[in-house]
């Protein structure tokens, strides 16, 4: 995963027309896959009348895509790429196709999809964020200052909680990590008891 990831926080609209075909792309931000599934089924009630609803959806971790009828890899996975490709997530982008009577083959379809959900992609808003971890490490009071040490360098202020062992516990960005546990262990010649958790958007 990339160290800099774009989260969407206001969704944009785009119309691309091709050979009369009409295709409507719309973008959302999402939190979960229900979430994601109520806009979609939101958007196949408001264009009842449309020949397709194709979409992507991308969150950490997950992601799905549907061709809704159209030539399989034509629609929903080329929307996909849109958002892989912008590093985005959070992120649900529907593309509603009228038909204008002519066919457009494969290379046409994917073409058009690709172009409805790049320009919905960009006329949204969206903010950069950043994957982190979160590191636990517990030392004994000797080494307590060598720690503090390494976690203002790195520019963390962990919380510090004082018991029989302190522990310190830090949000630290995923690419700081494996530099930050490398000192933590060489300050306390492998005594401090390190866990790091599992990547998050944040």
């Amino acid at each position: 995963m990339e160290n800099r990831v774009c989260k969407l926080i206001e969704g944009g609209t785009s119309e691309v027309v091709v050979k009369k075909s009409r295709f409507l792309g719309i973008t959302f931000p999402i939190e979960t896959a229900e979430e994601a599934a109520e806009q979609i089924a939101g958007i196949r009630k408001k264009y009842y009348d449309a020949r397709h609803n194709c979409y992507a959806w991308r969150l950490v971790g997950a992601e799905k895509f549907s061709d809704d009828g159209e030539p399989s890899q034509t629609a929903g996975k080329p929307m996909l790429d849109v958002l892989t490709g912008a590093n985005l997530t959070g992120a649900l982008v529907v593309v509603t196709r009228y038909f204008g009577g002519t066919l457009l083959g494969t290379g046409g379809l994917v073409r058009a999809y690709t172009e409805a959900a790049q320009e919905a992609v960009k006329n949204s808003k969206m903010t950069e964020i950043r994957p982190k971890r979160k590191v636990t490490c517990r030392v004994q009071y000797p080494d307590l200052g060598r720690i503090q040490y390494i976690f203002r360098e790195a520019g963390l202020e962990p919380d510090t909680d004082f018991q029989e062992r302190i522990t310190l516990t830090a949000e630290v960005p995923d690419e700081q990590v494996t530099h930050l546990s490398a000192a933590i262990t060489e300050a306390t010649a492998g005594k401090a008891e390190l866990q790091v958790g599992e990547l998050y958007i944040g």
